[in-house]
């Protein structure tokens, strides 16, 4: 049995309690603070360290008052993160997971591809793109296990594609495929159907409306959500519980810090220094711009959740798409987006003047559009609400699971020859998990000690 009780200066207590469904089982659950999202909703996260076989009942109480749908019952077993028991059935799962039928970014992303062409792929991308780009990862999953061999020197960040492969697949039985992942900043497929050859589906984390990459949510949103309650701070649920004062205690500037990453930031940073009233721009880092430093200076870094002690963030892109766009959507700040041709799984759901103000490419109008808002503060409230609420939406974290999924399945479908494991692939592990029992249920499991 889990107890938290939760005080709130003047206010009535939240109290939580999770307990197994069987007085038999114990198991460990990390449950902090709930997240006040200054709305009249709170979160409440959990993290499991350990698994059960009989359930968990959860309650939340206001006072003595259930509140939300409390009790929630999880029936069956609940098995924690590094539990290796993935549902065989992937309709079945889905369905527990509340996948959404359809990704319009998915559908639009396969139109250049009815058929996938291994053989082709074999001979080409090797060739192609590791040698230009250096960032390329050749992948096969062959029986729900995981197997890479890197192309190129630049392939650190698979780091952090393995992972969230080796947690789709502790939960799901993927399908079998074979594919490549572009782990390096830009997309590199930038042939057109119609060309010949016609392109070949190389898998990024970032797409450009002139490319072809198949596009996955970014290794930044992934990381946050399998480290969520571990190992990091600024994760798309404990942004929603710190988004500094209310609206009308918030400071009536734009605001923003970051590298040097793309010369408009530079261009941000003069702007600022001549009309301080309005916006407060600063480099934090410089490393493609060093000359700069001296005549531009050099601005402290900044805490992440102090960002929303300004009413406006301008969002402007480093070397692709600036990847704290979801993060600053999360805030209740009104968003400043720069135009780009640059775009993560998720932006397709969004639109200008209704989730975010758009700003041209080259900000010769930003301070104009400072001053709309300004001058238009309830209709610039009400763009930075729509904006959060769409983004809560969109960014759950099982929603992220859902589209690796959906993309591996539609790949699949496309595929017109069997994944093979090729020479140089090696084997990417399961981690061990010594710490916390795991006795999966289900009657193939895939690591022989379970």
């Amino acid at each position: 049995l889990s107890v938290f009780i939760f005080l709130f200066p003047g206010r009535t207590q939240f109290k939580v309690i999770i307990k197994t469904l069987s007085p038999k089982e114990a198991t460990r659950i990390y449950t902090p603070w709930p997240l006040d999202r200054n709305d009249g909703t709170f979160l409440m996260r959990y993290r499991m360290y350990g698994s059960v076989t009989k359930g968990l009942k959860i309650e939340i109480l206001y006072g003595d008052q259930h509140v939300a749908q409390s009790p929630y019952i999880l029936k069956d077993p609940v098995y924690h993160e590094y539990c290796d028991c993935p549902e065989e059935d992937p309709e079945a799962w889905q369905d527990v997971m509340s996948c959404p039928s359809q990704e319009p970014q998915i559908t639009e992303d396969f139109i250049s591809f009815p058929t996938i062409d291994l053989q082709r792929m074999l001979k080409e991308i090797p060739a192609k793109f590791s040698q230009t780009r250096g960032a390329i990862v050749h992948y096969t999953i062959l029986n729900n296990r995981i197997y890479r061999r890197s192309l190129g020197k630049y392939t650190d960040f698979k780091m952090f594609s393995d992972e969230m492969f080796l947690s789709l697949a502790r939960k799901v039985h993927l399908p079998d495929v074979e594919f490549y992942l572009n782990v390096g900043d830009w997309p590199v497929e930038y042939r057109k159907a119609n060309d010949t050859p016609g392109p070949v589906p190389v898998i990024s984390w970032c797409g450009s409306v002139d490319s072809r990459d198949i596009v996955l949510p970014t290794y930044d949103v992934t990381h946050s959500t399998l480290e969520t309650l571990r190992g990091v701070t600024n994760d798309l649920l404990s942004i929603q519980g710190n988004t500094g004062p209310i609206w009308e205690n918030k400071t009536e500037r734009a605001l923003f810090r970051g590298r040097d990453s793309r010369e408009e930031r530079l261009h941000l940073v003069k702007l600022s220094k001549e009309n301080p009233e309005l916006l407060d721009a600063g480099i934090t880092g410089y490393f493609f711009f060093r000359e700069k430093e001296k005549e531009l200076g050099k601005a402290q870094l900044m805490g992440f959740f102090d960002f929303f002690k300004y009413k406006y963030q301008v969002n402007v892109d480093g070397t692709v798409a600036a990847y704290r766009f979801p993060y600053l959507l999360l805030g209740d700040s009104l968003v400043l987006k720069q135009d780009s041709q640059y775009y993560e799984h998720f932006y397709i759901g969004l639109k200008p003047w209704k989730h975010y103000v758009p700003v041209k490419r080259n900000l010769e109008d930003l301070l104009e559009k400072i001053k709309w808002a300004k001058e238009n503060d309830e209709k610039a409230r009400q763009i930075a609400k729509e904006g959060q609420l769409t983004a809560r939406e969109l960014l759950q974290p099982h929603k992220f699971y859902c589209y690796y999924y959906k993309v591996l399945q539609k790949y699949a479908e496309r595929q017109a020859s069997k994944p093979e494991i090729r020479d140089g692939m090696e084997l990417v592990p399961q981690p061990d998990d010594m710490d916390s029992v795991c006795s999966c249920h289900r009657k193939k499991p895939l690591r022989e000690d379970l």
